[in-house]
């Protein structure tokens, strides 16, 4: 894993995490379309409604977004264009919360775990602490969570959008450096 700071590009094994772009709208937008993919996120709607992939793609590129975002880039490996997307949000006190979901076609791939981890050794927002929260009925997102050296901190729940309703959550953190 290699880090160019000049273009925020994150070189991984299979992948690269670069930046998001206008052009990745097509991708994110049948990805997102999908429920099983909405469901495991607290803020995609299904159905999904004309422009939230836009909206999206222009909040994360505005220049005082509180996100930084990079696209799982697989096509300088043969694969998709947009394997899926990874997040962190600044918090308080050098602190940042992760998020991340892969299509539902690269599911039980890797691609997760590479991505995280690849986040966690080049920490771009220079965070002391990182935390993620997963929802008790996706086991499989706190197992990338725990691979990557993150702890269980405790239980929570968050409005789902997509389910419209609270859902019981596991939530992590990882000290950095």
């Amino acid at each position: 894993m290699n880090v160019d700071t000049n273009a925020s590009v994150i070189l991984c094994d299979r992948f690269v995490l670069r930046p998001l772009r206008a052009s990745d709208r097509g991708l994110i937008k049948m990805y997102t379309s999908d429920e099983r993919l909405a469901r495991n996120t607290e803020s995609i709607p299904h159905p999904l409604p004309p422009g939230a992939t836009k909206a999206f793609i222009d909040r994360g590129l505005a220049e005082n977004s509180e996100h930084d975002i990079w696209v799982m880039d697989g096509s300088d490996h043969g694969l998709a264009e947009v394997l899926g997307v990874i997040a962190l949000k600044r918090l308080d006190d050098r602190q940042s919360e992760i998020g991340y979901w892969v299509a539902p076609a690269f599911w039980n791939t890797g691609f997760a775990s590479e991505a995280l981890g690849a986040i966690v050794e080049a920490n771009p927002q220079g965070a002391e602490t990182l935390f993620g929260q997963v929802f008790q009925d996706n086991p499989a997102s706190g197992k990338v969570l725990t691979h990557c050296g993150f702890q269980y901190l405790g239980d929570a729940e968050v409005f789902c959008v997509a389910r419209d309703a609270a859902v019981p959550t596991w939530t992590y953190l990882r000290k950095c450096g």
